[in-house]
C-alpha cells in the first residue's frame, strides 16, 4: 500500500506545480530588469517560455555569471565610493538588508575575479566607516558588507556605464543621523571629490531592520550556510525576533511556533523538567546545538542565549547520525559581535514569575580580533499546580579569536542550574479528559509529596576552529563535552487507579540519580569546484561521539495511596521493594559525504551518504553483569531542486534515518536498527525579499519496530511499522512595512501499519490530524506613535490519541496570545498575554495516569535597555 501513495505524491508535484509555472503571462524572467533592489514578486514579472525544451535552458545566455574584475574604494567628501568594476551591470540584481551596523548587499548573478584573489577587504576607510568586504557568497552571488563605526551607514547605489556598480557610502553622522563625536587628528584631512560615477542615484532603501521573521539561510539542512530555497527538504526557522516579541521563557514555549509540532513528554514550560521532548510528523524528534549533539538535556529550558531555532523536518541521519525520523531541532546560540553591545532585561508576571537577563558583547582589543559574548539569566516561576516552584540560573560565555584573516577559533561554555520544588507528575485521564463518577479533578492537584525536590545541573564546554585554505576550500573542526547531573528524593509515582476512581496507587522512588557525560567531535572539509559547466559544493566529514552513563541509581519503596479529591500529604514511604544501579557507555563513528550540484543556475541536485558504526556496553552494578551491542548502518539522501525563476523552487527528495535497537530475538540474532524513510515534494517561494512560503507533501514511515513475538513468549521480533502522510504550509516574513507574520498549517495522517502489540490502524499518540499556528505583529512606522506595536497569536491543536492503544483522546484546543510593545531609542517595554482567555487544555499524555494540563492565563511585563 506504500507505493501508490508515493506515486501520488510525485504526480502531485508534476501535475500541480509544473503546469502552474508553465502558464504564459504568470511568471517572469527577472534577469531582464535593469537593476532591482529586491527579489522580484509574482506581479512584476515577464512571461516564461512555455516550451518544455526551453525550461531547463531558461535564461542560459542571461545567466552567464557577470565577472567583477576589480573592487576599488575612493574617499569622497561624504564618505567613500565602493566601485565594482564590470561592463555588464545591467544583468545584475541587488538585494539589500542590514544586521546591526552592517549594510549588506547581495549582488546576484555575479562573481569576483580579482587579480589578488576572490576576496576584497579593507579597514579604517573613513570617519565612521570601519570595514568594507566583498566575497563570493555562493556560486551565483557576491556579498558586499560595509560596517559603520557607531551606526548603520547610509548608502546610495549608482549604475555607471563607464565603471559598473558604485555604492556611495556615508556614515550615520555625515548623513545627519545621531552619532557620537569622533575626534580626528589635526594633521588629517578628508579628500574632497565628487562621487565616482556622476550618474543619478538609483533608489536604495535600507531600513536598518534585521532579516525579521524571514530567515533566508539555515545550516541544519546541509551543514553549510545554504539558502533555504536551494534545500530539497522542509526547514522551519524560528528567528530571535519572534522569540523576543513573544517573550518566551522556555524552549517548549518557542516550539509552539513549529507547524505540526507537539510536546510529547513531561517537558512543557510548566513541568519543571530539564529538557523537552517533542514530536513532528508523527514521530519523535532530535535536538542538537550548533550542529552538534550535546548528549542529554540538549534543549534545556533557558532561552536567553538562543539566536534562532531551526527544524529540519523528516530524517536527517546523513548529516547528524542516529536519531528518530520526525525531525532534527538545531538550536543556534548567540555569537560575539564586532561592535560593543550591552543589554539588560527584566520580566515580571503572575504566578510569581520573575526573570532577569544580561547580554554583553564586543571586542577585547583595538584591532577587534578578539571578541566576547556573555549571556546570563535567572528565572523563578510557580505553576498553578499546588506546591510547585521552578528556579533556573544560567550563564554562557563565548570567546572568538580571529587568529588571522583566514583562521578563527571560538571557545564556548554554558552552565544551567535548575531546582524544582515538587516537579509535576500529571493527572489521571479519568477525571480530566475522561468522565469520573466523582467529578472533575482540579487541574492544580498535586499527586506527589510536597517535600519532594529535584535538581538538574548541566555544563557544556567546547570549541569551533575554522580555517579558509583558499576562496574555495575550508576546514571546520568542532568539539563539545556535556556533563549532566540529575537527582531527586521522595517521589510518589502513580501506578494505578482503584475501582472507586478516586484513589491513586503510588510507588515511592528515593535516592534517584542520573549522571551522564557526553563527548562529540566533528571535522568537515568543504570545497567548491567545477567539472566543466557543472558547479559543486562538496562536504566531507567525520564525527566521533561517546556517552558515558556514570551512574543511574534508584530505590523503589511502597507508598501509601492518595485521594485525588481530598488528598492527605505527608505520608511516610514504606519498605524497599526493588532497586537498581547501572552504568554503561556508547561509542559511535560516522563518515559522511555530501555534494550540492548546480547542473545549471536553475537545476540543482543534493546527493549524500553516511556510514555509521556504534557499540554500547551496559552494566548492572547490583547483579554484576554486563551486556554489549553493536550495529552498523548506511544512510542515503537524494534531492532535486528546479527553479523556473529565482524566487520559486520546486523540489523532491528521498531521505532515511536509523536508530539502534538493543537486544536479540529468540534465536540470538541482534536486532537491526529502526529505519525511517521519507519521500517529500514541495514548493518554496520567496514572495518578496522579506516574505517566504513553503508547501510540502510527505510520506514518512518507520520500520524495524520491535513488537511481540507471537510464537515465543517474552521475546520480540522486528516487523513493526508506522507511517505518517501529510501536508504542511508555512509562511514567514514581512507582508507590509511594519506588519510581520509567522504561521502555518499541518495535516498529519499517522497510524500503525504493522504490529503484534497494537491494532493495525490505530493512530499514533500525541499527534493531531489538524493543527495551525499564527503569530503576527504590527509596528507603527512614523509619526508621534512611531515604535508602538501590537501582536496577536492563534494556536489550534486538534484532538490526539493519548496512547498507542487509543484508549482515550486529548481534546482539541484553541488558545490566543497577545502583546503590546513600545520602542523608543534604546528602551523597549512590552506586555505579553499568554492563553488570553484562560482556556483549559492539555499539552500531552504519557499514559492514562499521566496527562499534563497546559499553561493557564499568564501576563508578563518586560522592560529592556540596550546601550
Amino acid at each position: 500500500m506504500q507505493q501508490p501513495w508515493r506515486f501520488l505524491i510525485f504526480n502531485l508535484g508534476i501535475g500541480i506545480f509544473v503546469p502552474l509555472f508553465l502558464t504564459r503571462g504568470v511568471l517572469a524572467e527577472s534577469q531582464h530588469s535593469r537593476v532591482i533592489t529586491e527579489i522580484p514578486t509574482l506581479t512584476n514579472s515577464q512571461p516564461l517560455s512555455t516550451d518544455a525544451r526551453d525550461l531547463l535552458s531558461q535564461n542560459i545566455e542571461n545567466d552567464l555569471v557577470v565577472k567583477i574584475t576589480q573592487v576599488k574604494v575612493n574617499t569622497t567628501n561624504k564618505g567613500i565610493d565602493v566601485i565594482l568594476e564590470t561592463t555588464a551591470s545591467e544583468k545584475l540584481q541587488i538585494d539589500v538588508k542590514s544586521q546591526g551596523n552592517n549594510f549588506i548587499a547581495d549582488i546576484k548573478n555575479a562573481q569576483l575575479f580579482l587579480p589578488s584573489g576572490n576576496r576584497f577587504s579593507q579597514q579604517q576607510l573613513a570617519q565612521g566607516i570601519t570595514t568594507v568586504t566583498a566575497t563570493n557568497f555562493d556560486a551565483n552571488t557576491i556579498r558586499l558588507t560595509v560596517t559603520g563605526e557607531a551606526g548603520l551607514p547610509v548608502v546610495e547605489l549608482y549604475d555607471s556605464p563607464r565603471e559598473g556598480l558604485v555604492f556611495a557610502v556615508a556614515s550615520a553622522a555625515a548623513s545627519g543621523q545621531q552619532q557620537p563625536e569622533t575626534e580626528q587628528p589635526a594633521n588629517q584631512t578628508q579628500p574632497q571629490q565628487p562621487s565616482a560615477s556622476g550618474d543619478e542615484p538609483i533608489e536604495l532603501v535600507v531600513t536598518g531592520e534585521q532579516d525579521g521573521y524571514r530567515v533566508p539561510n539555515a545550516s541544519a539542512g546541509t551543514r553549510t550556510d545554504t539558502p533555504l530555497r536551494d534545500i530539497p527538504q522542509s526547514i522551519q526557522v524560528i528567528p530571535q525576533e519572534v522569540l523576543r516579541d513573544q517573550q518566551v521563557t522556555s524552549t517548549s514555549e518557542a516550539l509552539k511556533n513549529i507547524t505540526g509540532l507537539t510536546i510529547s513528554g513531561a517537558g512543557g514550560a510548566n513541568t519543571g523538567t530539564v529538557d523537552v521532548q517533542f514530536k513532528t510528523r508523527g514521530f519523535d524528534g532530535n535536538a542538537i546545538r550548533n550542529g552538534l549533539p550535546t548528549g542529554f538535556a540538549a534543549n534545556s529550558l533557558e532561552v536567553s542565549n538562543i539566536e534562532r531555532i531551526e527544524l529540519l523536518k523528516g530524517p536527517a541521519s546523513v548529516l547528524f547520525g542516529q536519531g528518530s525520523p520526525g525531525g532534527t531541532l538545531n538550536i543556534i546560540t548567540k555569537q560575539p559581535l564586532r561592535d560593543p553591545f550591552y543589554a539588560i532585561e527584566a520580566t515580571l508576571g503572575n504566578n510569581d514569575l520573575y526573570r532577569g537577563a544580561v547580554d554583553l558583547s564586543g571586542p577585547l582589543n583595538n584591532s577587534k580580533t578578539v571578541l566576547y559574548r556573555l549571556n546570563t539569566s535567572y528565572l523563578n516561576r510557580e505553576a498553578t499546580t499546588d506546591f510547585f516552584n521552578n528556579r533556573v540560573f544560567f550563564i554562557a560565555p563565548v570567546l572568538r579569536w580571529d587568529i588571522s584573516e583566514k583562521t578563527n577559533l571560538t571557545l564556548e561554555a554554558d552552565y544551567t542550574d535548575q531546582k524544582n520544588e515538587n516537579g509535576l507528575r500529571g493527572l489521571p485521564a479519568e477525571g480530566t479528559v475522561l468522565p469520573n463518577p466523582n467529578g472533575k479533578i482540579p487541574l492544580n492537584r498535586y499527586i506527589g509529596e510536597p517535600d519532594y525536590n529535584q535538581g538538574g545541573k548541566t555544563g557544556r564546554i567546547g570549541y569551533k576552529l575554522e580555517h579558509q585554505f583558499s576562496d574555495n576550500w575550508s576546514f571546520r573542526n568542532a568539539f563539545n563535552a556535556t556533563f549532566f547531573r540529575f537527582d531527586f528524593d521522595k517521589l510518589g509515582f502513580p501506578v494505578g487507579l482503584e475501582d472507586d476512581k478516586r484513589t491513586l496507587d503510588r510507588v515511592g522512588v528515593t535516592d534517584y540519580k542520573e549522571y551522564y557525560n557526553a563527548y562529540n567531535l566533528t571535522a568537515d572539509l568543504i570545497g567548491k569546484f567545477s567539472t566543466g559547466s557543472i558547479r559543486h559544493q562538496l562536504l566531507f566529514g567525520v564525527d566521533l561521539s561517546r556517552t558515558d552513563t556514570i551512574e543511574s541509581t534508584g530505590v523503589y519503596t511502597t507508598a501509601l495511596s492518595i485521594d485525588l479529591f481530598n488528598p492527605v500529604y505527608g505520608q511516610p514511604f514504606g519498605a524497599v521493594t526493588d532497586q537498581f544501579k547501572s552504568s554503561g557507555s556508547t561509542d559511535t563513528l560516522g563518515i559522511y559525504v555530501q555534494d550540492q550540484v548546480n547542473l545549471t543556475n536553475n537545476l540543482k541536485l543534493l546527493l549524500g551518504g553516511r556510514f555509521d558504526t556504534s557499540s554500547s556496553t551496559s552494566r548492572d552494578e547490583l547483579a554484576n553483569t554486563e551486556s554489549s551491542d553493536s550495529s552498523d548502518a548506511f544512510t542515503p539522501r537524494f534531492g532535486i531542486v528546479y527553479q523556473p525563476i529565482e524566487p520559486i523552487s520546486l523540489y523532491a527528495s528521498y531521505s532515511r534515518s536509523f536508530t539502534p535497537n538493543s537486544g536479540t530475538d529468540f534465536f540470538g540474532n541482534l536486532f537491526q536498527p529502526e529505519r525511517g524513510t521519507q519521500y517529500e515534494v514541495g514548493i518554496k517561494a520567496d514572495i518578496s525579499s522579506k516574505l517566504s512560503a513553503t508547501l510540502a507533501f510527505y510520506d514518512l514511515s518507520k520500520s524495524n519496530i520491535l513488537t511481540e513475538d507471537p510464537d515465543h513468549l517474552n521475546f520480540q521480533i522486528q516487523i513493526g511499522e508506522q507511517r505518517s502522510r501529510g501536508i504542511e504550509l508555512t509562511l514567514a516574513g514581512e507582508i507590509l512595512p511594519g506588519w510581520k507574520f509567522y504561521g502555518g498549517y499541518a495535516y498529519t495522517d499517522a497510524q500503525i501499519t504493522d504490529d503484534n502489540s497494537y491494532p493495525v490502524g490505530n493512530r499514533l499518540n500525541n499527534t493531531p490530524e489538524n493543527a495551525f499556528n499564527l503569530w503576527t505583529t504590527y509596528e507603527i512606522q512614523k509619526g508621534s506613535l512611531q515604535g508602538l506595536g501590537f501582536g496577536v497569536g492563534f494556536f489550534f491543536v486538534g484532538d490526539r490519541q493519548g496512547d498507542l492503544e487509543n484508549t482515550f483522546k486529548l481534546p482539541s484546543y484553541f488558545t490566543t496570545d497577545a502583546a503590546i510593545f513600545y520602542k523608543r531609542g534604546q528602551l523597549r517595554t512590552q506586555l505579553n498575554f499568554k492563553n488570553l482567555f484562560d482556556v483549559d487544555y492539555f499539552d500531552t499524555a504519557l499514559n492514562d495516569l499521566r496527562v499534563f494540563p497546559g499553561e493557564p492565563f499568564t501576563v508578563q511585563g518586560t522592560i529592556s535597555w540596550e546601550f
